[in-house]
């Protein structure tokens, strides 16, 4: 297969090259040239530079190319969408959306939670997510334009830092390295599903090429179900920390540091684990392979090699809301 990626740079989209690569496949790279390209020296990909928001020229530069497969990780915005239908159209033989399982964030009607999930989300990524989805399924309906939507949901690995529910990420591994408490959304018993990227990879290469999985959606997300707790807990003993985690409800989080708490407020609060027996049944998909643990092992050993762990003693912030989060908490009158 001859398979273009818009993007192609980021973490999922690095851990698919590479597969496709190492399966012998043929793969070009679209985009900025403005991010680092992780792929290995000797892997043979071919480069196109340009700029996909630019969409006169973005279509003009595909106008006379033929690919077997087109894998949009990049978009973010319904135009976008709009414009790499424009520029397919008739010269792929499938279309692969990344989408997100934030089309569904916020409170669900089914846990796990399956594609027939309905629409809902309570961000503008989300909404946005699902303009695109619904563009593209309805211009599989009414052209067979051939789309295939694949959501991901908490995907990580090397090359990417460690997600938290909230907060920023690069000093999180420091504050259990210095056994600082860490702030914990709610009490900690949300539930949680990661899925490493080289996991996420086989379901995008399984749905390629299958006639199947035009017009459909598929979660591709992992299956080991965490609390937040044990997420914590197992993030701290691979990187040889602590972990002291101090609960305060999402909505307050959400009132005193907005910034800090958009991801808690729009999906890290809600159970988020999905069903994933769709792509299983159409596209031959494993599973997940890689435990929290040892990916979580994987990770943290790429940051420490590569310098990408922050240091938690630049920033106070944290530090001074627990504080205060306690001391208001001290102050509360006690029943007599």
């Amino acid at each position: 297969m001859h398979v273009l990626f818009i993007g192609g740079t980021g973490l999922i989209s690095t851990a698919i090259a590479r597969q496709l690569v190492e399966q012998g496949h043929q793969v070009t790279l679209f985009n900025r040239g403005k991010s680092e390209n992780r792929l290995p020296d000797d892997a043979a990909v071919e480069i196109l530079t340009g700029d996909r928001k630019d969409y006169p020229a973005f279509e003009a530069q595909f106008a006379d190319k033929q690919y077997d497969v087109v894998v949009d990780m990049v978009a973010f915005h319904p135009d976008d969408a709009a414009s790499a239908v424009r520029a397919f159209a008739g010269r792929c033989g499938q279309f692969i959306h990344c989408s997100t399982v934030c089309v569904y964030s916020g409170p669900v009607k089914t846990i796990p939670t399956p594609e027939t999930e309905p629409y809902h989300s309570i961000g503008s990524y989300g909404k946005n997510k699902i303009a695109i989805e619904e563009l593209l399924l309805q211009a599989h309906a009414d052209q067979r334009f051939p789309a295939t939507i694949l959501r991901p949901s908490h995907s990580y690995g090397e090359g990417g830092s460690i997600t938290r529910p909230w907060g920023g990420a690069g000093a999180f591994v420091d504050r259990l390295r210095k056994n600082k408490p860490v702030v914990v959304p709610g009490d900690g018993t949300g539930v949680w599903a990661s899925c490493h990227v080289d996991d996420v990879a086989k379901g995008f290469i399984g749905v390629m090429g299958k006639e199947l999985c035009l017009g459909e959606a598929y979660n591709i997300t992992g299956e080991e179900y965490l609390t937040w707790n044990d997420y914590h807990q197992t993030l701290a003993d691979v990187s040889g920390g602590t972990i002291t985690p101090v609960y305060i409800p999402t909505d307050t989080l959400v009132t005193v540091a907005p910034e800090l708490s958009r991801g808690a407020k729009e999906i890290f609060a809600w159970p988020s684990i999905f069903v994933v027996d769709k792509i299983k049944r159409d596209a031959g998909y494993p599973g997940q392979t890689i435990s929290w643990r040892d990916g979580a092992a994987r990770t943290v050993a790429w940051m420490d090699a590569n310098g990408k762990i922050a240091d938690s003693d630049a920033d106070d912030y944290e530090d001074r809301l627990i504080a205060s989060w306690q001391n208001g908490i001290g102050a509360l009158p006690r029943q007599a």
